[in-house]
């Protein structure tokens, strides 16, 4: 399946301009000069995932993905030193679209196609498909659960060093599905809280343990899963920014991060 042509990316590198969909995809109206946000890569992830039970190389989420890792990277103007794209301005940026992975048969071979608001950014023939219980996942699909927000927001940010924002935003989504009062030793959340101890020891990045590291498989990892609802959302978020924090110190979520998954995962589920 082709997603665009290879070489664009690296000229939108150089020109120091955001990749936005029509650069990667045959789309248009304001979807075309739309930048790609974190949120949107990781809502496209989710959703693939939960048809074909990962995500698939080379498939519309992973090029989203790529060009959102570059265009939330802060982009430096050389000339003037401003900074044209940041990951917060990117979050700013972000719109709510309706996506959709749906599979059909045609003539003994399976067609998959992936949709964002209606227009088709993807679509795959597999001649070699032996029939089976054909399924989609889009806004009238199973919710997406919590596990499953998890590991979007794995592939989303992978890189990202475990912090203390993030392992705080992981236990609560982790009691929120499993409706315990606590972390559990071995769990995610725990997993996660030992991450973030180690890397606030360690000085090099390369050793410091990534979130992809945490996240991946979350949904086995978790005692118990659930559906992701928006007091979910909203629990993890305040989590991750320390809302509820004595020290009264307020972050920033982490754009595509755990909360950010959350809160799409909630309203992806909303539109169910």
């Amino acid at each position: 399946m082709s997603h665009g042509q290879p070489n664009r990316l690296q000229e939108e590198i150089q020109n120091q301009e955001p990749i936005k969909y029509g650069d990667i995809f045959n789309v248009s109206g304001d979807l075309a000069s739309e930048t790609i946000s974190p949120q949107a890569a990781a809502a496209m992830a989710a959703v693939e995932s939960r048809v074909f039970g990962q995500q698939q190389r080379g498939s519309p989420a992973a090029a989203m993905q790529a060009a959102a890792v570059i265009n939330e990277a802060a982009v430096i103007n050389e000339s003037s030193g401003q900074c044209l794209v940041g990951r917060h301005g990117i979050a700013e940026m972000a719109k709510d679209h309706v996506i959709s992975v749906t599979q059909t048969t045609a003539e003994g071979r399976r067609v998959v196609t992936e949709e964002i608001d209606g227009q088709v950014l993807g679509r795959r023939v597999d001649p070699d498909f032996v029939p089976m219980n054909m399924g989609s996942a889009a806004i009238d699909g199973d919710p997406i659960t919590i596990g499953e927000a998890l590991e979007a927001a794995g592939l989303s940010v992978g890189d990202k060093p475990v912090d203390q924002n993030d392992a705080d935003a992981i236990s609560a989504a982790e009691i929120r599905a499993t409706g315990e009062k606590c972390v559990k030793p071995g769990g995610v959340g725990a997993s996660a809280q030992s991450a973030a101890t180690l890397n606030s020891n360690v000085n090099s990045r390369e050793e410091m343990t990534k979130l992809s590291d945490v996240l991946t498989d979350a949904t086995d990892k978790l005692t118990a899963d659930k559906a992701v609802t928006k007091e979910d959302a909203d629990a993890v978020y305040d989590a991750e920014i320390h809302k509820n924090s004595s020290t009264q110190v307020t972050n920033n979520a982490e754009p595509g991060g755990v909360a950010a998954s959350m809160a799409t995962a909630a309203k992806l589920n909303q539109q169910t």
